[in-house]
C-alpha cells in the first residue's frame, strides 16, 4: 500500500509549509482550482458563437468543442483519482494545473477548429486528474467535525456557484476582450493556484510500489466513455439512432464487467467498499441528480433570458448572480449550523424540495415575463437549495474513508455529477425538442407568434421534469442516507522525524 504525505500534518508542527496551521490558506488554494474547472463548463459555451465565426466550423461540429472535453473529463475521473491515491496528491494536484494551463493557452491560441477541439479534450484529460486531487486534498486535511463542516459548506459553494459564474464571466471576456479569454483566463487561476500549492503542500512519500488496476482501469474508462458519448449523440441523434443505443448498451455491459473485475482483483482501481457504505452511496447519488437537474436550469433558462427576453450574456450571467448568493449562504450556514441539529437526510431532501420549488414556479414564465416577479423567486430557492445538498452531498462523499481511498472516493463525486449533467443534457434537450415540434403542430406555423410561443412550451415541459427529478431525488435520498452526521476521513499519516 502506497503512503501519501501530501498535506499539512505530514509535517513537522513548527514547519510552514505543509502545516496544519495553514489549512484555510490551503482551502483557498483548492478553491481556486475547483473554480478553474467548474467555470470550464460553462464558461466556454457563451463564447462558443463568436469561436464559431471566427475560426469557420459549422453548427455541427460546434458540439465537439463541449463534447470533447466532457468525454476526457468523464471518462478518466477515476483513474485520475486512483493516481492521486497512489503517486500522491500533490503531485497529481500540480500536474492536473500545470497540464489544465497549458491546454488552456493552447485553445486560447488555436488557429483552427482542430487545434481548439484538441485543446478541450487535453483540459479534459488535466481537468480529471485535478478535480479529484482537490477534493481527496481537502477530506484529508478538514477532519475535525466542525472545521470539515464548514470548508466542505465553503467549497461546495464554489462547486455549485462555478457554473453561473461561468457565464457571467464569459459573457464578459466575449463582449470585452475576445472569445479566446474564456481560455486565457484560466492561467490566472492555474497560477495562482499553483503558486499556493508549491508553497502549502508538503511532497509525498511513498513506502511501497504504486500498484494500478489495468484491467478496471481500461473497462471502467471506456464504460464511462461509451456512456457520456451515448447520452452526447441522443442528444442531437435520438435515442433510438444505432450510434446512441450501441454507445449506451455497450457502455452498461462494460459497467456491470467493472463491477465483477473489481469484486476479485488484490487492488481495485474503485474499492466496492467505497460504495456499500449508505452515506457515500447516498451522497454519490444527490450529486448525481443534481447533476441532471441543475443542468436544465443553466441551459434553458439561459436559452429563455437570451432569446425570448433578449438579454445580453452579461446580463444573463448578472441575472444569474442572486442565485449565486443563495447558494454560498446556504453552503456556509448549513452544513456547520442546520445540519448537527436535524442531520444531512431531512438536510439534503429539503435542499431537493425547495430546488423542486424553484423549478415549478419558473413553469409560469411567457414572453414578456418580469424577472422580479417569476425568476428571481425561483433562483434563490434554487440558490439556498442546491446549495444546502451540494456541500452536505460533498461532505458525506468522503465520509469515513481511509486516506489510501481519498482520491477514488472524490473522483466518485465528479463522476456522478459529471453523468448526471450528460444525462440531463440529453434528456431534456430531447423533450424539449418533443415540446417545441408538438406545439408547432397544432398551431398555424406561418404565425409570427407560433415559433416564440412552443420555444416558451419547450422551456416550461424542461422545467416540469427537472421539479419531478427534483422530487424523486428527494423521496431517494429520505430512503438511502442516513440521518447522522458524517464521520470524518481518515487524515494523513504523520512521518516519524
Amino acid at each position: 500500500m502506497t503512503t501519501t504525505v501530501d498535506i499539512a500534518k505530514a509535517a513537522p508542527p513548527t514547519g510552514r509549509r505543509g502545516s496544519h496551521a495553514m489549512r484555510w490558506w490551503v482551502l483557498a488554494v483548492l478553491g481556486v482550482a475547483q473554480l478553474m474547472v467548474v467555470l470550464d463548463a460553462t464558461v466556454v459555451n457563451i463564447a462558443l458563437p463568436e469561436a464559431q465565426a471566427d475560426l469557420g466550423f459549422s453548427n455541427a461540429d460546434r458540439q465537439w468543442v463541449i463534447t470533447g472535453y466532457a468525454l476526457a473529463f468523464g471518462s478518466l475521473l477515476l483513474l485520475g483519482g486512483r493516481l492521486s491515491d497512489l503517486f500522491g496528491r500533490r503531485t497529481t494536484f500540480i500536474a492536473g494545473l500545470v497540464g489544465f494551463a497549458v491546454a488552456s493557452a493552447v485553445g486560447g491560441a488555436a488557429a483552427n477548429f482542430e487545434v481548439l477541439v484538441a485543446s478541450r479534450v487535453a483540459q479534459g484529460v488535466f481537468g480529471a486528474l485535478l478535480a479529484p486531487a482537490a477534493l481527496s486534498l481537502l477530506t484529508v486535511t478538514f477532519t475535525e467535525p466542525s472545521e470539515r463542516a464548514k470548508a466542505f459548506g465553503i467549497f461546495g459553494a464554489v462547486a455549485g456557484a462555478g457554473g453561473a459564474l461561468g457565464l457571467l464571466l464569459g459573457g464578459a471576456l466575449t463582449e470585452w476582450a475576445s472569445w479566446r479569454w474564456v481560455m486565457y483566463v484560466n492561467l490566472v487561476f492555474a497560477a495562482v493556484a499553483l503558486v499556493g500549492a508549491v508553497l502549502l503542500l508538503a511532497k509525498h512519500v511513498s513506502t511501497d510500489r504504486p500498484k494500478l488496476d489495468v484491467p478496471g482501469t481500461i473497462t471502467v474508462t471506456a464504460a464511462l466513455f461509451g456512456i457520456v458519448y451515448g447520452f452526447s449523440h441522443a442528444e442531437s441523434d435520438g435515442w433510438t439512432d444505432s450510434v446512441t443505443l450501441a454507445f449506451l448498451i455497450g457502455g452498461v455491459v462494460l459497467l456491470a464487467a467493472f463491477v465483477a473485475i473489481e469484486a476479485r482483483v488484490a487492488n481495485p482501481l474503485l474499492p466496492l467498499r467505497i460504495l456499500t457504505d449508505r452515506t457515500r452511496a447516498g451522497s454519490y447519488f444527490a450529486v448525481f441528480a443534481i447533476g441532471i437537474g441543475m443542468f436544465a436550469m443553466f441551459l434553458f433558462l439561459t436559452y429563455y433570458m437570451q432569446q425570448t427576453l433578449g438579454y445580453t450574456p452579461i446580463i444573463t450571467g448578472v441575472a444569474f448572480l442572486p442565485m449565486v448568493a443563495g447558494m454560498v449562504i446556504s453552503s456556509t450556514t448549513v452544513p456547520s449550523l442546520v445540519m448537527p441539529k436535524v442531520g444531512p437526510k431531512v438536510a439534503v431532501a429539503v435542499g431537493f424540495l425547495l430546488e423542486a420549488l424553484g423549478m415549478a414556479l419558473l413553469t409560469r414564465i411567457d414572453l414578456d415575463t418580469s424577472y422580479v416577479t417569476h425568476i428571481l423567486p425561483s433562483l434563490i430557492l434554487m440558490g439556498l437549495g442546491g446549495g444546502t445538498a451540494m456541500s452536505i452531498a460533498f461532505q458525506g462523499s468522503t465520509a469515513g474513508v481511509e486516506h489510501t481511498d481519498a482520491g477514488v472516493a472524490s473522483a466518485m463525486v465528479n463522476t456522478s455529477q459529471q453523468v448526471g449533467g450528460s444525462i440531463g443534457t440529453a434528456l431534456l434537450s430531447t423533450l424539449a425538442a418533443s415540446a417545441f415540434s408538438d406545439y408547432v403542430a397544432e398551431h398555424d406555423p406561418t404565425a409570427p407568434v407560433t415559433m416564440a410561443k412552443a420555444a416558451i412550451e419547450s422551456y416550461i415541459t424542461t422545467f416540469w421534469w427537472a421539479a419531478g427529478i427534483f422530487v424523486v431525488g428527494a423521496i431517494v435520498v429520505a430512503l438511502l442516507l442516513p440521518n447522522t452526521v458524517p464521520a470524518p476521513a481518515e487524515g494523513e499519516p504523520v512521518l516519524a522525524h
